[in-house]
């Protein structure tokens, strides 16, 4: 082959494989942008929370949650002195680690988290770093408490994201009281404590050993054996009981009163009683019943104040009354006894026969 064909396959050499590369890059490409991509030009929504805790475990791209569902993830994790307060005072720097979250969704659903977030924060949404697993590592989770006990922290500057305030972690609560109780072991005097049980170890087997094991132990024998005989006793009441007989009784008693119940006049009777209360519940409703009510406390009164004025006549007359009736009640007996008598006079003198004189 001349010099001019070899310089020409190794151009075409050349442009073959820079051909192949342009076209693995494109679909390497294609493939990172279905990947993950898209996610770069989809809409977000940013805020920011500050922490007064430690955040150990928690790092950029750690999981945003809310209740259990992924929303987005952790974007930038930094302190206030470096993006706030830099230049400030020492002794005014609030030193909150400052972790900014990045939400992905739908241009629709990011709007809505913008106008809806100070709502939810009003309404008591707040981040708490949760352990995720056995790992140690940490996520972010979005739910809703009590907003007076977790109010909206107080800061000097403006922050560049809108702010979703923080509540405590329950991992650090519980390592918190972990570390005040060892800390309040350290502080009690443990010999004192130790000297203390030990006396009450020995006062305790003093006590013990003055114990009338002995007597105890017989009296509960005692006890036993009264028990075990009561529950004999009662076992052969029981057993001797008419007890199916006063069960015969009882459904005896029972078929009677379902018979009674079944009887046409009980239920005539009861539809009496209803007709009577619904009379009476008619009446009382009438204007009538008030009417002669009144009239009758009306006549009471006038009864009463005329009884009152003429008290001494009444009791005269009572009296009179009284004894006109014992008189009338002499006269009978008088009469019973002596009706000639009543009628013509005094009684006629006895007859004087021979036989009725004295010798």
């Amino acid at each position: 082959m001349s010099p001019e064909d070899i310089s020409m396959a190794e151009k075409q050499r050349y442009r073959r494989l820079g051909l192949f590369v342009v076209l693995a890059l494109t679909i390497l490409a294609g493939l990172l942008f279905v990947l993950g991509g898209r996610s770069l030009f989809a809409p977000t929504l940013v805020f920011e929370t500050y922490f007064d805790k430690s955040v150990s475990g928690l790092g950029v791209g750690a999981q945003v949650s809310f209740r259990g569902v992924p929303l987005g993830q952790v974007s930038e994790i930094v302190m206030s002195t470096v993006a706030y307060e830099n230049g400030v005072p020492f002794e005014q720097r609030a030193a909150f680690i400052v972790v900014r979250t990045k939400l992905s969704a739908t241009s629709a659903q990011v709007e809505q988290w913008q106008a809806e977030l100070p709502e939810y924060v009003r309404r008591g949404l707040r981040a708490q770093t949760q352990l995720a697993g056995i790992t140690g590592q940490q996520y972010l989770a979005l739910d809703y408490f009590d907003p007076e006990k977790y109010p909206e922290p107080t800061v000097a500057w403006t922050p560049d994201y809108p702010v979703v305030p923080s509540a405590p972690s329950m991992t650090g609560e519980i390592i918190g009281s972990a570390q005040q109780f060892l800390a309040s072991l350290n502080e009690a005097d443990i010999g004192s404590l130790g000297q203390n049980l030990d006396r009450l170890v020995l006062t305790l087997d003093d006590k013990i050993g003055r114990v009338p094991v002995d007597a105890l132990s017989a009296d509960a024998d005692s006890l036993i054996k009264e028990a075990r005989t009561l529950v004999e006793h009662l076992d052969e009441v029981i057993t001797q009981a008419p007890i199916d007989e006063a069960v015969g009784d009882i459904a005896s008693a029972s078929a009677r009163l379902n018979a009674l119940l079944a009887l046409p006049a009980l239920e005539q009777t009861l539809d009496n009683t209803a007709a009577l209360t619904n009379r009476l519940r008619t009446l009382a409703a009438r204007e009538e019943l008030d009417t002669m009510i009144a009239s009758l406390a009306r006549a009471v009164q006038r009864i009463d104040a005329l009884v009152g004025d003429n008290q001494y006549d009444v009791r005269v007359v009572v009296e009179d009354l009284r004894a006109t009736a014992d008189n009338l009640r002499t006269l009978s007996e008088t009469a019973k006894r002596y009706p000639a008598g009543v009628l013509f006079g005094a009684p006629p003198k006895k007859a004087d026969f021979p036989w009725n004189r004295t010798k």
